[in-house]
């Protein structure tokens, strides 16, 4: 372990931007998944300048990338802990592999856990089943508003997610219906996520309102890297839904909608944090086209994050490091709209970064590394930091 430093870690996890099938691929459905591979030939070829002369196409070949000269330390990241979620992928950064897998409800959840939540609530459900969210509110939108009964659905990972709509039912109410969700999901019914989605419109024009989702996720079952931060004093700023993930333990955040605003807040925080750890995630590559099997879009979003990152870079200080990563995959060129249980890549840059090849690492080095830097014990993971700081 080294010395306490005085500088920054901004630790950006691009959600679901995955670059290979893990190894254990196969018992999640996701052989063939490549977010970035995939992406790349379907594109022919990515043109990533910034992200090339990083080292992106050192981390795993991608069609259209070059590695020749890296400027930053590459390698990927092989995810141990059951699951493919958000929730799965940021504890595992921070420290925390389980020891099981969260449920999962692939019929929709059971008679016993629908009656607590509408007797709770006051209100009825509609649906309950595995769906895509856009698709889910264009079919049940109309009797929703109708009759003020709950859109309830699921998908391949452990979420209970209930949506309404703005005119309908309040804010207040719907964040009121999550946390009582919340409260009766715990045990054998223990989802890893409880979220509320608004939406406006009508019917044929419904829209998500993003910006006003609301996670509730459960809290870890063991000390993250944000805890063992805390408890040394080390400053921790969030950007984006990572307070959520979380539960709120260890970290506050600004919530963004889109990628922009990600970008935009890190920014800003690199201007004023004058130490300590800055974790942020970068929603729109899982959220908007990841889910939405939108090739184009992705596309773009991986330009628009290419031409960001010279400036967000240009404001490291000299003890600094980035560490730019993912939580899983999300492959728009697949059948699935699911997540993806994938290898994700690393790359690590800053004024006193050696670029050396990391090869294939486990998450929790991620936080390792993190907790290296900081001089605290992370109890779990391989530091990589004495092969890449100088």
């Amino acid at each position: 372990m080294n010395p306490r430093r005085s500088g920054r870690v901004a630790l950006i996890v691009l959600d679901g931007v995955g670059i290979g099938a893990a190894p254990d691929a196969e018992e999640y459905g996701d052989v063939g998944s490549n977010t970035l591979g995939n992406m790349a030939r379907a594109v022919g070829g990515l043109n990533l300048p910034f992200l090339e002369a990083l080292g992106l196409g050192c981390c795993r070949p991608l069609d259209g990338m070059s590695c020749s000269e890296p400027r930053a330390a590459h390698g990927v990241a092989v995810p141990q802990s059951y699951g493919k979620d958000s929730i799965t992928g940021h504890w595992e950064l921070c420290g925390v592999i389980l020891d099981g897998p969260f449920p999962v409800y692939p019929n929709g959840f059971p008679a016993e856990v629908v009656d607590r939540f509408t007797r709770a609530t006051g209100r009825g459900v509609l649906a309950n089943k595995p769906a895509s969210g856009t698709a889910v509110i264009e079919e049940y939108g109309a009797e929703h508003l109708e009759t003020g009964a709950w859109i309830l659905y699921t998908s391949a990972d452990s979420v209970f997610q209930i949506a309404a709509h703005q005119d309908r039912i309040s804010l207040d109410e719907l964040y009121a219906g999550a946390r009582a969700a919340r409260d009766i999901l715990v045990g054998e019914h223990g989802v890893a996520r409880v979220i509320a989605r608004p939406f406006v419109g009508q019917p044929g024009a419904f829209e998500r309102l993003s910006a006003r989702r609301k996670d509730f996720s459960l809290e870890p079952p063991g000390p993250t890297l944000l805890d063992r931060l805390a408890a040394a004093g080390v400053e921790r700023v969030g950007v984006g839904k990572v307070d959520d993930l979380f539960a709120g333990r260890g970290i506050a955040s600004r919530h963004t909608s889109t990628n922009e605003e990600a970008y935009t807040f890190i920014a800003d925080a690199l201007r004023t944090l004058d130490s300590g750890l800055l974790l942020a995630n970068v929603i729109e590559f899982d959220q908007t086209w990841g889910h939405r099997n939108d090739i184009p879009g992705f596309h773009k979003g991986l330009e628009e994050l290419d031409r960001r990152l010279p400036e967000l870079v240009g404001l490291l200080r000299d003890e600094d490091l980035m560490i730019l990563t993912a939580d899983h995959g999300n492959d728009p060129t697949t059948r699935s709209t699911d997540h993806s249980r994938e290898a994700v890549p690393i790359l690590v840059t800053g004024p006193r970064v050696h670029p050396a090849a990391l090869g294939s690492r486990a998450f929790v080095d991620v936080g390792a590394t993190v907790a290296d830097y900081f001089g605290i014990d992370a109890e779990i993971g391989l530091s990589f930091l004495p092969d890449i700081y100088g």
